[in-house]
């Protein structure tokens, strides 16, 4: 492995002193680290490449292009964010650079069945309810949130990917349009979109009187 840039040695010094040791003898080439880093974060990293890809078989593939990747990247990490941190940011990555080039898939429904529905005067057809429970607020639950989770996984492809970026990992507009080639006014309609249709999903749940 190459020498790591002195500049580069210096800006970890503020990570914990526990990752700091561990990214030395990583550079170092120590086998015994890179099991350790892989018992540590990979099972997180699994948790959310099989977020955005569906297929546990393109989720492992994923994770393991995603180690390769932060190895090879080792050098060049500079401790602004916490080892944890910058390999889920590689997970990501990695998981949509899957979906870019994973075989096609069956064609998937549009989602557009979930989008609001207006009448000709520009009322809602089926006006919006009130969520019981103060409505967002029941979100915060636990078994709320597996809801959410599922209705997320129903969605098609190309709104659960966008919602995931900006509402999970909370990735700016500019940053999902580039990781998704998609101008930042797309990316700003189709979430919009998608959250409709996530409401779609989640209103006979989480109505008023249920």
């Amino acid at each position: 492995m190459s020498q790591v840039p002195p500049e580069a040695d210096l800006a970890t010094q503020d990570l914990p002193s526990d990752e700091r040791a561990i990214l030395e003898r990583l550079r170092a080439g120590d086998a015994a680290a890179f099991e350790q880093l892989v018992r540590d974060h990979g099972g997180r990293m699994l948790s959310v490449t099989r977020r955005f890809l569906g297929s546990e078989e393109d989720a492992q593939d994923a994770v393991q292009e995603a180690f390769l990747s932060a190895f090879k990247a080792l050098d060049r990490f500079e401790g602004q964010s916490r080892l944890g941190t910058w390999l889920h940011r590689i997970a990501v990555n990695a998981a949509l650079m899957k979906l870019r080039t994973r075989k096609s898939r069956p064609a998937e429904h549009s989602g557009d069945e979930l989008l609001p529905k207006f009448l000709e005067d520009g009322h809602h057809a089926t006006p919006a309810s009130e969520w019981r429970d103060g409505g967002l607020a029941a979100l915060e639950k636990a078994e709320t949130k597996d809801l959410v989770r599922r209705s997320i996984d129903a969605l098609p492809e190309s709104y659960r990917i966008v919602l995931l970026l900006r509402d999970i990992e909370e990735r700016d507009t500019d940053e999902t349009a580039k990781l998704l080639g998609m101008t930042s006014n797309a990316v700003k309609t189709r979430l919009h979109r998608a959250r409709q249709a996530l409401r779609a999903l989640l209103d006979p749940h989480l109505r008023g009187g249920l």
